[in-house]
């Protein structure tokens, strides 16, 4: 990417994730709220993102009508793959043949919308082979469908690793653990839904 000012850096991200969450382009006036900037400045950090070829306009100039060029690659979207080395069996052995590709966790895991990881502390989810020090992986959403692992805020501001069941009248939150009781609730507040799980060893 060519070089940018830490601002115009700022404008183009945050194009790219209103694109993103929204389907469509912020306009002039939402980028400069944002940033607290006057039209005539954001204007003038546009024009220089366009000349450099880093922003697109539509052939009409409308006012969603901007678009991060598709060849952009921004610092927090560099390779975040691994090498395959090939595969090993955990039952009976097979020949280890070498394959030399790459593993993409961003492709693996990818779906729509937003994503972000969250260290796990306790082990209510044992039988989920989710352990305490694992990593999750989650998808940003606010619902769920019954027997999905969620992350869930409580109405006391805890939020925990479960289970979603929604029964009649309420919400059970099940650990995955039989030393833990389920959790009952009217109403939780869904952060997100487990995709996937890393751990270290």
């Amino acid at each position: 990417m060519q070089p940018v000012t830490p601002r115009q850096l700022q404008i183009l991200q945050f194009i790219r994730h209103w694109r993103e969450r929204h389907g469509y382009s912020p306009t002039m006036q939402e980028i400069g709220d944002h940033f607290h900037l006057t039209k005539v400045t954001v204007f003038e950090h546009v024009n220089a993102l366009e000349k450099k070829g880093l922003l697109l306009r539509g052939p009409k100039h409308s006012a969603r009508s901007l678009q991060v060029h598709p060849d952009v690659q921004f610092p927090d979207e560099q390779s975040s793959g691994l090498p395959l080395a090939g595969r090993i069996a955990a039952g009976k052995p097979i020949e280890a043949i070498e394959d030399r590709q790459m593993l993409d966790f961003d492709e693996l895991f990818a779906r729509p919308g937003e994503r972000f990881v969250l260290e796990v502390t306790g082990d209510s989810m044992v039988d989920e082979h989710i352990c305490d020090g694992d990593y999750v992986i989650c998808e940003r959403r606010n619902t769920a469908r019954n027997g999905q692992t969620v992350v869930a805020l409580l109405d006391d501001g805890e939020t925990t690793l479960k289970r979603f069941h929604k029964e009649k009248g309420r919400i059970r939150l099940q650990p995955a653990n039989p030393r833990f009781k389920p959790i009952y609730v009217d109403n939780v507040d869904i952060q997100g839904i487990v995709v996937g799980v890393i751990r270290k060893m």
